[in-house]
């Protein structure tokens, strides 16, 4: 049976139901100054309208360091009745304080292996989830670094890997790196953020490649993701890719339209264009595929 690891168990992929497949219930950076998502009551309205949309599931994409509160997304699940994955891994260097970075570096792969399968610090709540990142048309020696430790932590513990790819450049260095040098499966690879670089011959390489591709983060003004979004998909779709295809919201400042948004308004326009059993497999049946642990 394929499981994926919430952060209330693991539960069979098969019952993830409508998935937002990349978003942040909370997540602060020095990077982004009195920006933070640290609210649990806001996190909670938001899951509630995720819910009342037919949301059930919302995969957490904030990694160490960047105030994921585990305590609080168990708390949340338990009581709005929404699946949750939680992350581990680690973002771009530019999200930490130097000092965060000299502590965690060198042991990073059993930190990460650890909040897979012992829990995060004293929550006991569990990462189901590798989060690293590209940096910008490139893989760079903090990148190679986080993205070694991510596939040995994959490799001991069957836990996916996505990856923030930096304004959804270099998708193919990473598959070079984590799927040519390091061993991982193209399957076992999530790449985000690729409707951020509209240039379908990379989606399509990708997608040739083996990985999943979600398509995250609606509605931004300063990125055409909107309105190029459904013929992208479309064109992947009819490529033969639909079942390597998610979406999210990906929710990282206050005032990102994010969940509510993804079902409210986004899923009807991408029914309208690709046909309500394509849009249901990027919501459901691929996320149960995508973010089962391998193996088990």
């Amino acid at each position: 049976m394929n499981l994926v690891r919430t952060v209330l168990g693991d539960v069979p992929a098969g019952e993830l139901g409508v998935c937002d497949a990349h978003d942040h219930l909370f997540i602060r950076s020095p990077a982004l100054p009195g920006q933070e998502l640290d609210d649990p009551a806001d996190a909670r309205e938001r899951l509630r309208s995720f819910r009342a949309e037919g949301g059930r599931t919302v995969v957490q994409w904030t990694p160490y360091g960047m105030g994921r509160r585990a305590g609080d997304l168990a708390a949340l699940s338990r009581s709005e009745g929404t699946r949750i994955v939680a992350a581990t891994g680690l973002h771009r260097a530019a999200q930490y304080a130097p000092e965060v970075l000299a502590r965690v570096m060198p042991g990073l792969e059993d930190l990460f292996v650890s909040e897979i399968t012992d829990g995060i610090g004293t929550t006991g709540v569990r990462a189901g989830l590798i989060k690293v990142a590209g940096a910008f048309h490139d893989v760079d020696a903090h990148a190679r670094h986080t993205m070694a430790a991510a596939a040995g932590a994959h490799h001991r513990t069957g836990a996916p890997i996505a990856v923030h790819l930096e304004l959804g450049t270099a998708a193919g260095d990473v598959l070079d790196l984590l799927c040519g040098e390091l061993g991982v499966q193209p399957r076992r690879v999530i790449l985000g953020h690729l409707g951020r670089f509209p240039d379908g011959v990379a989606q399509l390489d990708a997608a040739r490649a083996g990985a999943f591709l979600a398509f995250d983060g609606p509605s931004r003004a300063h990125h055409a993701t909107d309105w190029l979004l459904p013929g992208q998909l479309a064109s992947l779709a009819e490529a033969g890719f639909g079942g390597q295809l998610l979406i999210g919201g990906d929710t990282t400042v206050p005032g990102t339209p994010g969940m509510p948004y993804l079902l409210r308004r986004l899923r009807p326009r991408l029914v309208r264009a690709l046909g309500e059993d394509a849009v249901e497999a990027m919501l459901v049946q691929n996320p149960a595929r995508a973010f089962a642990l391998a193996g088990a």
